[in-house]
């Protein structure tokens, strides 16, 4: 009896052996027939106008796509998945792909619905009660126009300004431009030594004197 167990065992193991090739190849072609992949187009609903920049998830496995600027996208996805289409200022959207359309490849077109959105109204007041708008509009005194400009042109202000404020791109600009000149001047020359130059002495001396070579507070950095 345990001689007869042991040969119907062995001959269903041989027989699994035989067939495990036909039955990988069927579930191989089962998983590529299941397997489409998905190009399309997202456009208005009314005017039939791209619209780029569109979410497409894949609905329960957190992955997916974006349309680009023209509005198409691709991607792959299996027969039978939910695709769920996102943007901003439109109707979200859900896209099932049929479980039994034939072949691997589906092009679609998905219209957009424009979505408007009403917030609510909100005012700004720079002043917490109307009182106190007016007491500030009643002591309110402002400057003219002669000292407008006595502020925005004195010394100390305008050499703050200068002493703190990063140059802008003119200024990096005709900085570099400036550096290049000198150095394609001297080309193949030493650069003369201003040692011996009293322009050059006077330009240090006024820096010093502005301050420019103080140490500048670093608790910041």
């Amino acid at each position: 009896m345990q001689h007869k167990r042991s040969y119907i065992l062995t001959l269903l193991i041989i027989i699994g052996f035989l067939f495990s090739p036909f039955l990988l190849k069927a579930q191989i072609a089962e998983f590529r027939d299941s397997v489409i992949q998905i190009q399309g187009i997202t456009m208005t609903a009314d005017s039939l106008r791209a619209v780029p920049g569109v979410s497409i998830m894949v609905k329960g496995q957190g992955r997916g796509t974006i349309s680009n600027r023209s509005g198409v996208f691709s991607i792959v996805v299996f027969k039978g998945d939910t695709l769920s289409f996102t943007a901003i200022g439109f109707k979200h959207k859900n896209f099932k792909i049929p479980p039994d359309i034939k072949g691997n490849t589906f092009s679609m077109i998905q219209l957009m619905v424009e979505d408007t959105t009403y917030l609510p109204v909100t005012v700004i007041k720079p002043y917490p009660s109307r009182e106190e708008f007016e007491r500030s509009f009643v002591n309110l005194a402002p400057d003219d126009a002669y000292e407008v400009a006595r502020k925005n042109t004195n010394n100390a202000h305008l050499r703050a300004l200068a002493r703190y404020l990063p140059a802008d791109g003119r200024e990096g600009v005709n900085n570099y431009l400036n550096q290049q000149a000198r150095n394609l001047y001297y080309a193949g020359q030493p650069p003369p030594q201003n040692i011996m130059n009293p322009f050059a002495w006077a330009q240090f001396i006024q820096a010093w004197k502005r301050g420019d070579f103080k140490r500048k507070d670093t608790d910041n950095f």
